[in-house]
């Protein structure tokens, strides 16, 4: 395992982590996104409206062949990208690359609609007929159908690629986060919150593509709405800190300061690596999932589809993500400390020790270190207290015992937390962003982000296991479905009651790996993609 974690880390480092330099898969998917962008005379653009015009019900035909229509399947990929990473990566995102992290979002969002719809119009194009009557489609099948048989290699690490990201970053880490939400949040037992997610995941992916589509059509509105009407308030309290947040996040792009109280280099190539790669993670443009279910839709025209798949990351980045990063900079969230309850065994705390006589042992007097320094996400933590009051300061010791941290008051009696101002990370950063936001009004905005967490991930799960059966059912056939559908809701379960340090990280590479395969067929079939957009818009009325 130890040597697993190694590669494992090796890899992720490799393709998304470069600390120095932009990561590999994002200098290939940004260079991918001018590329398509300018060979497609900036589609997303011309053809915004368009797409607006298809998904509200103009073109559609319920005798074309396909399984859903083209808002479910819109609301089916968006229940797949609208998730955690417009709660959790944002606030990361802005936590080490500042605020200025929040502009190369946006960029990465324009070039993602241009990749979204190369890669959902080649879906569509390339697309099978099932012997049910339903249909496949995706990367798999436009690498072997558009680039000739040689090709299904590429194809087969693509599906393999996804079929375990599926089961990962799609589902075990969705169950996993949502049962550390509840139980922090409401003391509910993790294998209990499984148990129930699970059960509502069971039920709706056995019933195939169209109650998927029907579930998320309903499902996606209604959680994304809550969200942002939650942000919106925030920032029509906090009116006057808008305009000049905005200035803040456009000036710091090209001039960055490093993040929360000097985390983060504050260089210019860190915040915008940040910035593109939480972009990149929250509208997964150019990652190959997407494709698999817009190629569902009923439509006799690829293009039709392609227009709307390029309003994904308009909605999931352009509004979503911005209304999170307006709500964290305006309420100054992002940049202080928060009263929180610590364990000193946590993941996010680390500790300094500045002296050689007791390496293993960090000192307080009255809530200082006097030896070292205590961080949690690698800020420095502000004065500490034994009492969640915090009237009485913390005199005592942490001490490494056995590679765990434990906590000594003066009295030399061990205690299991203390307590004391730290900063936030991910979706418990957003979660005091939005109480901080509310509190004019009685608060609640910790319970929206709860809930938002547990919808978005919900049905996160339930997209992703759509894209994982289609792979499985490339690799192995069509009988392969139900089984691979009944083994994902037992990795579900198991990914709410079981540590996941390394899952997130293998997932993660799986992603990279579906995102490199995916590309590589993009650039390819560049001159297809051209030419279909073309002949459409020559024969159609927009």
């Amino acid at each position: 395992m130890e040597t697993f974690d190694t590669v494992i880390s090796w890899l992720l480092d490799l393709i998304w982590n470069t600390p120095e330099a932009l990561p590999f898969m994002v200098v290939v998917l940004l260079s991918f996104g001018i590329f398509i962008t300018i060979r497609l005379g900036f589609i997303q653009i011309t053809r915004f409206n368009h797409g607006l015009k298809v998904v509200s019900g103009h073109y559609d035909d319920p005798e074309d062949e396909g399984d859903i229509n083209h808002f479910q399947a819109l609301s089916t990929a968006l229940s797949a990208t609208v998730g955690i990473g417009n709660i959790a990566g944002v606030a990361l995102a802005i936590h080490f690359g500042g605020p200025g992290a929040l502009f190369w979002m946006w960029i990465t969002a324009v070039l993602g609609m241009a990749i979204k719809f190369t890669e959902v119009t080649l879906a569509q194009e390339f697309r099978v007929t099932n012997e049910d009557g339903t249909v496949s489609g995706g990367p798999m099948y436009y690498i072997e159908k558009g680039l000739g048989p040689n090709w299904k290699w590429l194809a087969v690490a693509f599906s393999i690629a996804a079929a375990i990201c599926a089961f990962l970053t799609g589902n075990a880490v969705q169950a996993n986060t949502v049962a550390d939400v509840m139980q922090t949040d409401f003391q509910i037992p993790k294998y209990l919150t499984g148990l129930i997610t699970a059960g509502i995941v069971g039920a709706v992916i056995l019933g195939g593509i169209k109650r998927i589509g029907y579930v998320t059509s309903r499902l996606v509105p209604f959680m994304a709405t809550l969200y942002v009407l939650g942000g919106l308030i925030i920032l029509i309290i906090n009116y006057n800190t808008v305009i000049p947040s905005l200035v803040e996040i456009v000036s710091s792009a090209f001039n960055p300061k490093a993040g929360v109280l000097g985390v983060g280099s504050g260089a210019f190539i860190f915040t915008l690596s940040y910035g593109v790669q939480r972009g990149l993670f929250s509208n997964e443009a150019g990652q190959g999932s997407a494709p698999i279910a817009h190629s569902a839709a009923k439509t006799d025209q690829p293009v039709r589809e392609g227009v709307v798949a390029l309003l994904e990351p308009f909605i999931d980045t352009l509004i979503v993500c911005t209304i999170t990063g307006l709500v964290i900079v305006t309420t100054g969230a992002w940049d202080m400390h928060h009263s929180a309850t610590v364990s000193p065994s946590a993941a996010a705390i680390e500790y300094v020790v500045n002296d050689s006589e007791s390496p293993n042992t960090l000192f307080f007097e009255n809530g200082v270190p006097v030896n070292g320094q205590m961080n949690r996400y690698s800020a420095p933590v502000d004065t500490m207290y034994t009492n969640s009051a915090e009237t009485d300061p913390f005199n005592g010791r942490i001490e490494n015992i056995d590679t765990t941290p434990v906590a000594f008051n003066q009295n030399n009696e061990s205690i299991e937390h203390i307590y004391g101002g730290v900063v936030e990370n991910g979706a418990p950063l957003t979660a005091r962003a939005f109480e901080i936001g509310l509190s004019p009004l009685a608060g609640g905005g910790g319970f929206i982000v709860t809930i938002a967490v547990l919808l978005f991930a919900v049905s996160t799960s339930i997209s992703w296991s759509y894209y994982g059966d289609r792979a499985a059912q490339y690799l192995f056939g069509f009988k392969s479905i139900f089984w691979y559908r009944l083994v994902f809701v037992g990795m579900h379960f198991m990914g709410a009651v079981t540590a996941l340090t390394t899952v997130w990280a293998f997932g993660d590479v799986m992603l990279g790996l579906m995102a490199f395969f995916n590309i590589i067929a993009l650039f390819a079939l560049s001159g297809v993609i051209v030419k279909i957009t073309r002949k459409y818009f020559e024969n159609t009325e927009v």
